[in-house]
């Protein structure tokens, strides 16, 4: 097995800003795994608290090359490579090539039925003026995620549920709240409609939303990074968001999957703001997902070729096998 490992940039339409970053440009790592001819791709932005580049996430690729060239297998990796980016852009591509190898689509290896689906619109933080203005240029698409933080969040979410009063919200404050300020924030995102609050508090300072009963369901995100950190995040929050950089591809996105399957738990299915080769994957743990985030390329001037159609309604065209799976 050869494997290349390339880097990719996508500018991005204009910055892109939640609690704690700014985002101009997604610098993603592209694996490229071939076999007897046949080619299988796999991209990843990383994460940022894990310290993932497009160096660190090459280097530690090039670390275990030879391995793979060797032949290890995709389960193999699970255990050469640490969580994040670099994990995920491998793990999808043997996903990928393991799909042209056997002539059969993902859906066909996986045993699923695929359904189109809808993803939010997310809206960067800004003024809430300008925030209105983006949901209104977002009007064909029905679900809209708000990027909060502790500066003017209920202003925020009063100008745009004024802006879009058919939308569907829900809010991520990316760690941007102490506990007091959500349960001050609560009543008023209730009142609002919002559907879901996704990672008030920071990661491993949430201990206090066990037992905590909230009026809108809790997600966690940053707080849950993959399958190992499932027990106790459900019993902290309504909604598990999976993301495959985050929790190292599709592999242990689908254990998430399982294990959300036997105790009811609802998922979201999250995204780094990659290109379409990104989403592909992720198309398909959205198949399980009630909250549904896979609209990175609509941040990016220009998407990766034979990349997904957003049509009315935010709906996301399935992925074509030229693309991924």
């Amino acid at each position: 097995m050869n494997i290349k490992i390339e880097k990719h940039a996508f500018p991005y339409k204009k910055p892109f800003v939640i609690t704690g970053y700014t985002f101009t440009t997604s610098n993603t790592v592209r694996v490229i795994l071939e076999e007897d001819g046949f080619i299988g791709r796999g991209e990843a932005l990383g994460i940022n608290s894990n310290g993932d580049t497009y160096e660190t996430m090459s280097e530690q690729l090039e670390k275990i090359s030879g391995s793979i060239r060797g032949g290890i297998t995709s389960a193999e990796v699970q255990d050469l490579l640490p969580l994040g980016g670099a994990r995920s852009a491998l793990d999808c591509a043997y996903w990928d090539l393991k799909a042209k190898k056997s002539g059969k689509s993902i859906w066909e290896l996986l045993k699923i039925k695929p359904k189109p689906l809808a993803t939010v619109a997310t809206i960067g933080i800004q003024s809430p003026r300008e925030m209105a203005a983006e949901a209104r240029a977002y009007l064909k698409y029905t679900n809209l995620k708000i990027k909060l933080c502790a500066d003017q969040p209920i202003e925020v979410l009063e100008a745009i549920r004024t802006a879009r009063p058919d939308a569907v919200f829900i809010v991520d404050v990316n760690q941007g709240w102490t506990f007091a300020e959500l349960q001050e924030y609560i009543p008023y995102a209730h009142k609002l409609g919002i559907k879901m609050i996704e990672q008030p508090l920071p990661r491993g300072s949430d201990e206090e939303l066990e037992g905590f009963k909230s009026s809108v369901p809790l997600g966690a995100d940053e707080s849950c990074r993959d399958s190992s950190e499932y027990e106790v995040c459900s019993r902290r929050y309504d909604v598990i968001n999976i993301k495959l950089d985050k929790c190292g591809g599709l592999s242990d996105a689908l254990q998430i999957v399982d294990l959300a399957n036997q105790d009811s738990k609802e998922l979201m299915v999250g995204n780094m703001c990659g290109s379409s080769l990104s989403m592909a994957p992720s198309y398909v743990v959205a198949q399980f997902c009630r909250y549904i985030d896979i609209d990175g390329p609509l941040f990016l001037k220009n998407d990766i070729e034979d990349g997904l159609e957003y049509q009315n309604g935010g709906i996301v065209s399935l992925p074509e096998p030229k693309l991924w799976g």
